[in-house]
């Protein structure tokens, strides 16, 4: 019996296969998305004009991430400006779309970028003052100020700290929960950038403890725990598993953690599908569970997110795929 209840576990894992959807369901965004891709900005605009359900500046912000990356290689958002220079969108786009572009040629100059990592001042500064552009062009949009926060990082030292506090205030005061926002800054404060592991917790675990019951604010301490593997792997220039490095997930603190961001997000979020917006920050919190040894959790989550796959955080400790599936496989929980 037991034999047999394998094969079958066996088969239904062969059939299935994660969806690796970059805009994780979120259909408007990848007919945008298309519209780039063929030169045009206006499908892009009409998106960002239109109601987005109740994803509110969760949503937005993800869609602008999403968009600034596909426009980054392309002259689309530039057009659109020439056309519109004085729509709003068009600028917060343009900012976000910039932050992308000085990323790829950190990249470029140094793998893994981190702090000295040759970019031109002057192009920083430039991209810093289309992020401000953008605030004074939409006042109410948190987004300008994430992509201040993102680029903060590759300034040479970083920035000034009554500055920092000052885009962070900014954010906070347009949308006090922006996790995107929340992750630029932990990023900012990790080893790999301008802090320390210690630091990059301490700002997680305050931002978890402060979130209201349904938000997804927890799971930054979990993101945390990915950021210092992905500094110990990158330190080493090595890719995948850490030889000696597999308590990292599963000692008691990191399976405590893992419960306690389950019961503050899933225990109080609203019942119903899963959001475009929450799809990867709760794969963040699956790969945790299924790491730290919790198939009482991840069972529930895995459940939760069906199919729905992001690349991050799994391509840090292996083959995405292969680890969704296979994790996925092994809980009676999970749905097909």
């Amino acid at each position: 019996m037991a034999a047999a209840r394998r094969r079958s576990a066996h088969r239904r894992s062969a059939r299935f296969t994660p969806d690796f959807d970059p805009d994780f369901g979120d259909r408007a965004l990848t007919a945008a998305r298309h519209d780039i891709v063929i030169g045009r900005w206006q499908g892009v605009r009409d998106l960002l004009a239109a109601p987005d359900g109740d994803g509110g500046w969760a949503r937005r912000t993800l869609r602008l991430r999403m968009l600034a990356h596909a426009a980054a290689g392309s002259t689309v958002v530039e057009a659109w400006r020439a056309a519109e220079p004085d729509h709003p969108d068009a600028a917060v786009l343009r900012a976000a779309t910039e932050v992308v572009r000085v990323f790829t040629t950190a990249i470029a100059a140094g793998t893994p970028p981190g702090p000295g990592t040759a970019v031109d001042r002057a192009r920083l500064d430039a991209t810093v003052l289309a992020c401000l552009t953008a605030a004074d062009a939409r006042p109410a949009d948190p987004m300008p100020w994430v992509s201040l926060l993102t680029v903060a990082r590759l300034y040479e030292g970083g920035v000034g700290r009554r500055e920092l506090r000052g885009w962070w205030d900014e954010l906070r005061r347009r949308d006090p929960y922006n996790l995107e926002g929340h992750v630029q800054l932990l990023r900012y404060w990790s080893a790999r950038w301008h802090g320390t592991h210690g630091a990059m917790y301490d700002f997680a675990r305050d931002a978890a403890g402060a979130a209201p019951p349904g938000s997804p604010l927890p799971v930054l301490v979990q993101i945390a725990r990915v950021e210092e593997y992905r500094y110990v792997v990158e330190s080493g220039r090595g890719r995948g598993p850490v030889r000696g490095f597999d308590q990292h997930w599963k000692h008691e603190l990191a399976a405590t953690e893992v419960r306690r961001t389950r019961d503050r997000w899933i225990g109080g979020r609203a019942p119903g599908p899963v959001r475009p917006e929450d799809v990867e920050p709760l794969n963040f919190l699956t790969h945790a569970a299924c790491h730290a040894g919790l198939p009482e959790v991840y069972g529930e989550l895995f459940g939760l997110l069906g199919a729905r796959a992001s690349w991050m955080p799994w391509a840090y400790t292996g083959d995405p795929a292969q680890q969704y599936t296979r994790w996925r496989g092994g809980t009676a929980r999970a749905t097909s």
